[in-house]
């Protein structure tokens, strides 16, 4: 029973073609199978990324706006102990060493103010601006013009582009 070469070698041939035949195919699926696979998880990947870039930027932002809504608070509340110190310059005062002393006083927080970037808001002989002054009073003056600020109770102040406080107005004709 033993073959001859050429029956071999017809055998041979019979079991290897069905074998190209078959493989091929099954090897073509398993590349567009795996070349699917690689996009979706490129496309993953691209995703992950794209999202921590905005999560980055966006936790940035916060804590921009958390320091900058920490520096508004604080320089709120130290406004009043401005206001104070004003009103104590204005006042007529006989002992001239505590005047000095509450002048210097008003000098150092306002030294600090610009150091931190806090700047007044101008408002006498200025146009009223409802995003910086606030208007308590109209008054009739034919000295100034229309819109004009005639008188400034109460001082504003800015920091960068953030009005911190609005100037209070009278507001001539």
């Amino acid at each position: 029973m033993a073959k001859t070469k050429t029956e071999q070698e017809t055998d041979n041939k019979t079991q290897d073609e069905p074998k190209t035949e078959n493989t091929q195919p099954e090897e073509n699926e398993k590349t567009v199978d795996k070349a699917e696979e690689l996009a979706a998880e490129k496309d993953k990947y691209l995703r992950l990324a794209a999202e921590y870039d905005n999560f980055r930027k966006r936790s940035a932002k916060e804590r921009e706006t958390t320091y900058s809504d920490a520096r508004v608070d604080a320089i709120t509340k130290l406004l009043p102990v401005y206001d104070n110190l004003e009103r104590a310059l204005k006042m007529d005062c006989t002992d001239e060493a505590y005047y000095k002393g509450v002048e210097m006083i008003m000098l150092q927080l306002t030294e600090i103010f610009e150091d931190i970037g806090v700047r007044h808001i101008p408002a006498i002989g200025e146009p009223f601006d409802p995003k910086l002054h606030n208007a308590v009073m109209k008054i009739e003056n034919s000295d100034l013009g229309e819109g004009i600020i005639a008188e400034e109770y109460q001082k504003g102040f800015i920091l960068g582009d953030r009005v911190i406080r609005f100037s209070t107005v009278v507001v001539a004709n």
